[in-house]
């Protein structure tokens, strides 16, 4: 089992909140971090995997929660019964309401539920502002790089705070690792595979997810299932890119909201993620407005590409771009349990002068983070960065240059501070 640095997380919002929903893509850990948990805070478990379970809880909601007598509970796979959701509102509201009998003061009404589920309900139009004030929600990605070396280094905290005077890289990854890292994504049961069984297991989570899981949150109507089985790979090659739908619904011959509704549907359930646009004054004028698409796993975008072995992939044109992807969602994930809270979108303008991320604080303080395959550094590969400086003024802090070489190195574009930081000194076991 590997440790999820989310863990006491989860555990500090169970003793702020009633409610704490934990999400993420099916098997990325949520599970095993709930049973976790639910050992260590005395509550009951239950999944409604279990069809007796999820029948009970779908014939009636309401009786099923307060059979429960309100014994702090893990519900997992929580969105398989969305009828649930009011049901344990109501829960909330009544326990939160109810007066404090004597003999019970000053036990904290907290942490009565512990909700997990593979799809975001909660940001899906049929449940969207169901539970204001009641809920955290919290997100399991799959493993990032510092999980699966035992690392305790936040990427967001280390980018933010600037200081990459020690971050030369004694054991700089080799482009073949890299591939590799690329290769096997974070899902913790793939890790430890062979390249053979990796690809099995994709192709068994592929079909389940895309084809199987995709009617619980879509209304699809004709043949979805062949329309998805062309869209996947589609995706799979934009990862990395701008999103347009005018263009992917070209090349699939659909109509272009469709293939937006299915997006937005794929999004819902982990597998995929829009990037927005940085277009805060004055870069409102002059930036792009489309965003950007990553898939939220790498090795299964390698999969849908048929990318099997580091040589295929480093010659294929989807190297960079899956290394842009590796890194941003080393961010993603690093930002569930970082310090500082932060907003993530990518920059790119009408010249097309680009940042691969962009690290937004709450105060409007950004942080540019390019990613570069390659173990040179140049002053033009700074272009983009200096742009989204010169655009944001004084609420740009410093633009990071992630490269595949070995020295941390300062360069200056006029005013702003600018780095060049070693890949491997981000990967590495330490800290």
């Amino acid at each position: 089992m590997y440790p999820r640095h989310i863990h006491s997380l989860v555990r500090d919002m169970l003793g702020e909140f009633r409610i704490v929903y934990l999400t993420g893509p099916r098997q990325s850990g949520k599970t095993t971090l709930a049973r976790a948990v639910a050992a260590e805070a005395g509550m009951r478990y239950l999944t409604l995997d279990d069809p007796a379970v999820q029948a009970a809880a779908a014939y009636d909601p309401h009786g099923f929660v307060r059979s429960l007598s309100g014994r702090p509970v893990v519900l997992d796979e929580f969105q398989q019964v969305p009828d649930l959701v009011p049901a344990v509102k109501e829960a909330s509201d009544r326990i939160a309401s109810a007066p404090v009998p004597a003999e019970t003061a000053g036990r904290p009404r907290k942490g009565l539920f512990l909700l997990t589920g593979s799809a975001d309900i909660f940001r899906s139009a049929r449940t969207r502002e169901a539970l204001p004030g009641h809920m955290a929600r919290l997100e399991l990605l799959p493993l990032s790089i510092a999980e699966l070396r035992g690392g305790r280094r936040n990427l967001i905290d280390h980018l933010l705070a600037g200081d990459f005077s020690a971050a030369d890289s004694r054991s700089s990854p080799t482009r073949e690792q890299i591939a590799g890292l690329i290769l096997a994504g974070g899902y913790p049961e793939v890790q430890r595979m062979s390249a053979r069984a990796r690809a099995v297991w994709f192709r068994s989570y592929t079909e389940g997810r895309f084809f199987k899981d995709f009617e619980t949150l879509h209304a699809a109507r004709g043949d979805y299932y062949t329309r998805l089985r062309a869209l996947a790979p589609q995706l799979a090659a934009r990862s990395g890119n701008l999103l347009r739908y005018a263009g992917l619904a070209n090349d699939l011959e659909l109509n272009d909201k469709l293939v937006r509704s299915y997006v937005e549907v794929l999004e819902l359930m982990f597998l995929i993620r829009r990037v927005p646009s940085y277009r805060r004054n004055p870069a409102r004028r002059t930036a792009v407005r489309m965003p950007k698409l990553h898939f939220v796993d790498t090795g299964l975008a390698s999969h849908l590409l048929g990318l099997r072995d580091e040589a295929r992939l480093l010659a294929s044109r989807h190297y960079g771009a899956l290394l842009e992807t590796l890194l941003f969602m080393e961010c993603a994930k690093h930002s569930e349990w970082a310090n500082e809270e932060v907003e993530l979108h990518h920059f790119r303008d009408k010249r097309k002068r680009e940042v691969d991320i962009v690290l937004e604080r709450p105060d409007g303080r950004i942080v540019g983070v390019e990613a570069k395959a390659s173990a040179t550094v140049r002053r033009e590969d700074f272009n983009g960065l200096a742009t989204l400086a010169e655009l944001a003024g004084s609420a740009f802090e410093r633009g990071v240059l992630i490269y595949t070489g070995d020295r941390a190195l300062p360069f200056h574009r006029g005013p702003s501070r600018m780095h060049a930081v070693p890949l491997g000194s981000l990967t590495a076991a330490a800290d």
